[in-house]
């Protein structure tokens, strides 16, 4: 489902931009795979928030309560007159330690179309990573759908890894599509293990075939809906390409308080197996909204760039019986929004930042307050951390493939440089960079706008 890029606001007649987080990564690493094959995303599949999220940015630790905030905003590079805001969210961490028992349904599509070497055989290679990182008060369930579906192994102690191995090396491909059935059987599995001391969790691997059975897509998400109200999340994994279901995976996991990978090859299933496993996995706060309240006298007009499928009525902010995000241990969100100050208003505090979560199981929320304080301005982008110039360059650029930026010069070469300057010598952030140059290859040079 394509969702229209949110406009601009004039502050005084809407001073407050509400909307719930989201840690999704799928969208950005199915972008690297499209790139990496000499394919442009289709524009409905850029969701810009989950680009910005796929990255690492050094927020501070919190120093009490889940969640510490960074705030930084600094003239835009692109349109004289503009700034951008950037509000970053860092989740505590928890350490393996200190992380719940946790009981995982893994549940695998073995259909005919995930006999590809990209599919099937890597997702094996996922699931044995994820157990290999378990605790020895972990269990796995493993369940499978085709033209049925299939129990392979019961619950079982993660410490019984060669029986675990056994049974996902077992698995083969072939017949239909019945995701629908199999949900069901991984719920009610999933179901007799959740309680508050246990995170229990479905996990979905599948190239998200569009044939789900006789289980229509809406039936299955009012199903897991319901599941969900019993302490179960879910995380859905997505492998190849052809029939994939972006859209409904995505939906999937915002329905089931989970998140959405997109698993492209093996060293992406370490990234979301093995170093962010704990925050995969266990949830620290639920229902994570947030508010930003713009100055009318500071700030004239503002637009939220990307969370267009997040977005909350104001009125609900406080309402603790409307659904948000779900956010995992250690985990960072990062929103940047484009504004207009007031002329005049140099010096003068921005608004303010509002957090509301509650805890996993939770049915109050509780509230911190952020202001955005004009020591928080920089004079230029040059001055800005290198966090923020990358942040700002992965987020214009997902909205030029999705056809949504602001005016021509947002481009890709403008875009690329930027990036390229603030690295810091991290690979991922050094590939994105070489990604946007095949991008740019891809849609042409007078379409991108370089102005080499």
């Amino acid at each position: 489902m394509a969702y229209k890029p949110n406009p601009f606001t004039l502050t005084a007649e809407d001073r407050l931009s509400t909307f719930a987080v989201d840690v999704d990564t799928a969208s950005y690493t199915l972008f690297r795979r499209q790139a990496s094959q000499g394919q442009l995303p289709s524009p409905e599949s850029v969701r810009v928030e989950e680009w910005m999220n796929y990255f690492t940015y050094r927020y501070p630790a919190p120093q009490e309560g889940d969640f510490s905030v960074d705030l930084e905003a600094a003239p835009s590079p692109f349109t004289p007159g503009r700034h951008l805001v950037k509000v970053g969210l860092q989740a505590r961490t928890l350490t393996a330690a200190q992380r719940k028992p946790t009981h995982l349904v893994f549940l695998v599509d073995t259909s005919g179309s995930m006999n590809q070497r990209d599919k099937l055989p890597l997702a094996k290679e996922a699931m044995k990573l994820a157990v290999k990182n378990l605790n020895e008060n972990d269990t796995v369930a493993l369940v499978t759908y085709a033209g049925g579906t299939r129990d392979v192994l019961p619950p079982t102690p993660a410490t019984e890894f060669e029986r675990i191995s056994q049974a996902i090396d077992s698995l083969q491909s072939g017949g239909g599509t019945a995701m629908g059935s199999g949900m069901e059987l991984a719920y009610r599995h999933a179901v007799k293990k959740a309680s508050g001391s246990v995170v229990s969790r479905v996990v979905v691997l599948t190239d998200g075939d569009a044939n789900i059975g006789l289980t229509s897509p809406e039936s299955m998400l009012n199903s897991i809906q319901g599941h969900v109200k019993e302490g179960v999340t879910l995380s859905t994994i997505g492998f190849g390409m052809g029939n994939y279901r972006d859209d409904l995976m995505e939906r999937l996991a915002d329905k089931g308080n989970g998140n959405c990978f997109y698993i492209d090859s093996f060293k992406e299933a370490r990234k979301v197996f093995e170093q962010q496993l704990t925050g995969t996995l266990e949830v620290i706060a639920k229902d994570v909204k947030v508010q930003v309240e713009f100055d009318p006298a500071v700030i004239t007009r503002y637009r939220l760039v990307g969370y267009e499928n997040r977005d909350i009525a104001d009125q609900d902010f406080r309402d603790d019986k409307v659904d948000a995000g779900e956010i995992g241990a250690g985990h960072s969100v990062t929103a940047l929004y484009e504004v207009v100050r007031a002329p005049g208003a140099e010096g003068k505090a921005l608004g303010t930042v509002r957090i509301r979560a509650k805890t996993p199981t939770g049915t109050e929320a509780s509230e911190q307050a952020f202001p955005i304080e004009a020591r928080q301005v920089r004079e230029s982008l040059e001055a800005a951390s290198s966090d923020f110039r990358f942040a700002l360059a992965v987020a214009a650029s997902a909205d030029v493939l999705r056809g949504a930026a602001p005016a021509a010069s947002w481009s890709l070469a403008s875009l690329q440089k930027l990036a390229r300057g603030a690295t810091d010598g991290q690979a991922d952030r050094e590939e994105f960079v070489q990604l946007l140059g095949r991008a740019r290859e891809l849609m042409g040079a007078s379409v991108a706008g370089d102005q080499r």
